[in-house]
């Protein structure tokens, strides 16, 4: 099968224009290659059908059986359920899915701050690349979270991130952790990964009046990518994205 590039509709929107604007560079560095993918934590195939629908081959790797049968759905819909393998499991258990340097991109995205030990899944995600092969992990921002809850009149929230080591607020927090950049560059380097690029993703969208943001999005949208790259807009995004590569 021809390969093709992205659907240019995924990169029509803000609050993850950005991770596919980076993704898109790493694929048109091989544009005669047929990928291997796996995306952990992929869940319903946000990411794994539009890759599938340019010609890669994916598994997704996700805990929820009723999200990898929401996927299979998607995958046969979209006509690219040859080229997606469903895959129950948990991200520190991928070495037992997906064989050791096989990879030639990882996705771990929203997974890092819910799971028991993110170490040992990132240890797990540099496993299973490739030499030369990129990961692409998205996590959540403690600044971001700490500046809503300040603005929201949560003070006493607010302070708990920003007291916690793990940049949680308690008990009742839905995250386990947060990240800040150095942290996150940090836990990707001890597994070896050497991170390339981190951007921020939805710096903006998450603060804007749903009026603003719908007014003028192709506005928004070039706002986005302009400052996803520069400190400081970027450390106050609700997400950063990481993008790293095993080395040769």
């Amino acid at each position: 099968m021809e390969l093709t590039h992205i659907p240019a509709g995924q990169a029509a929107g803000p609050r993850t224009a950005v991770v596919w604007s980076v993704l898109r560079h790493e694929l048109d560095r091989q544009p005669d290659r047929r990928l291997t993918v796996v995306d952990v934590g992929g869940g319903t195939g946000g990411f794994a059908v539009p890759l599938a629908e340019a010609g890669h081959q994916v598994t997704v790797v996700d805990a929820s059986p009723d999200a990898l049968a929401a996927l299979t759905r998607r995958a046969a819909d979209a006509g690219v359920a040859d080229r997606i393998t469903a895959a129950q499991g948990d991200g520190d258990a991928l070495g037992e899915l997906i064989a050791p340097a096989s990879a030639d991109l990882v996705l771990c995205h929203a997974v890092l701050e819910v799971v028991d030990e993110p170490a040992r899944v990132v240890e797990s995600l540099a496993t299973v690349l490739r030499p030369g092969g990129a990961a692409s992990v998205l996590v959540a921002s403690r600044a971001a979270a700490v500046l809503a809850r300040a603005v929201n009149g949560h003070l006493d929230l607010a302070a708990a991130l920003l007291a916690d080591p793990q940049g949680a607020a308690g008990a009742r927090d839905t995250l386990r952790r947060r990240y800040d950049a150095d942290r996150a560059v940090d836990l990707l380097a001890a597994a070896g990964l050497r991170v390339e690029q981190i951007h921020g993703v939805r710096v903006l969208s998450d603060l804007l009046p749903a009026a603003v943001a719908e007014g003028d999005p192709q506005a928004l949208l070039a706002l986005e990518l302009a400052v996803a790259a520069q400190p400081p807009y970027r450390d106050l995004a609700t997400q950063l994205h990481l993008f790293a590569r095993r080395p040769l």
